[in-house]
């Protein structure tokens, strides 16, 4: 039946609860399928159930998604707690939860990879890695530390953050590494990829920014009988060959675009590079426009 009017002039108020009980009923089937009680069962003997508590902090991270504190009034509500078994809690005991997690994520990440190749015949393990920070308004974090800020907050501490995901079309992270905020991302790059290694198969395809590369990272890629792609970084023989570049000597990649590349191969890895006449003269345009912006203000 067409409503063809409004059922209530003025919108009341009352004591009705609801929450996202598809988003509840999908994360505790991925539990069940995962087998989250054996992964959390062994850090939680006695008190409140962990791995229901994770399901209803989980389902409030992909509904709500606000800070932790507000988390516990979320799932403290009777309808969730009827629905996830769970007895009423105070604020001390999520984060306890949390500090539980915090402090064996490694195992645990470890045993839900295990899980995921176990139920899932991924059709490749083509790999993306990326590295970033997270600015921390605390005081109290041992990985807290000054460094390079990509908020561009140098004044405060922060904590370096590594996510390892599963490629196109697959597209689900499977790896995370925690580090202290000082850490650079080379460095970063071998804790990041050796914890996903062992589920890797051989001949898969890592890709990641410049600024992770480095011989001792590229050595370990190629030793575990995997290819990578990244940007290169130029050194001076680069400048030369990018001088001395001629469109004859390329090969046309995008007629439209007037892309043009040269590939260059060497024992263990190729090199390629790409000119395109459309960016070369869409950057000249912005410099002359800044270049005019600059001369009409003087």
């Amino acid at each position: 039946m067409k409503q063809t009017k409004l059922r209530t002039d003025i919108i009341k108020q009352n004591k009705n609860i609801s929450f996202p009980v598809g988003t509840a009923i999908t994360v505790q089937k991925y539990s069940k399928k995962l087998d989250f009680e054996q992964i959390f069962g062994d850090y939680k003997k006695r008190g409140i159930n962990l791995t229901k508590l994770l399901e209803a902090l989980l389902s409030y991270r992909l509904s709500e998604n606000l800070s932790t504190t507000k988390a516990g009034d979320w799932i403290n509500r009777s309808p969730v707690l009827s629905h996830f078994k769970l007895k009423e809690f105070n604020e001390r005991a999520l984060f306890r939860l949390l500090e539980k997690v915090g402090k064996n994520y490694e195992e645990i990440i470890f045993s839900i990879q295990n899980a995921l190749f176990q139920n899932y015949d991924f059709p490749h393990t083509n790999i993306n890695l990326d590295w970033t920070s997270l600015v921390l308004w605390g005081q109290h974090a041992d990985l807290a530390k000054y460094g390079y800020s990509r908020e561009h907050r140098p004044d405060k501490k922060q904590i370096m953050v590594g996510i390892a995901e599963l490629a196109d079309p697959i597209n689900i992270p499977f790896g995370l590494t925690i580090q202290p905020g000082n850490l650079n991302d080379q460095t970063h790059f071998k804790k990041t990829y050796k914890q996903i290694e062992p589920h890797l198969i051989e001949d898969s395809r890592i890709v990641f920014d410049k600024g992770a590369q480095s011989k001792d990272n590229l050595d370990m890629v190629l030793a575990g009988k995997m290819k990578y792609l990244s940007a290169k970084k130029l050194n001076t023989s680069d400048d030369k060959r990018i001088k001395t570049f001629s469109k004859s000597k390329a090969t046309l990649i995008k007629s439209e675009e007037e892309v043009y590349g040269i590939k260059k191969e060497y024992p263990n890895r190729v090199d390629y590079f790409y000119f395109s006449e459309q960016l070369k003269k869409d950057k000249r345009t912005l410099k002359n426009s800044v270049f005019l912006k600059f001369s009409n203000f003087n």
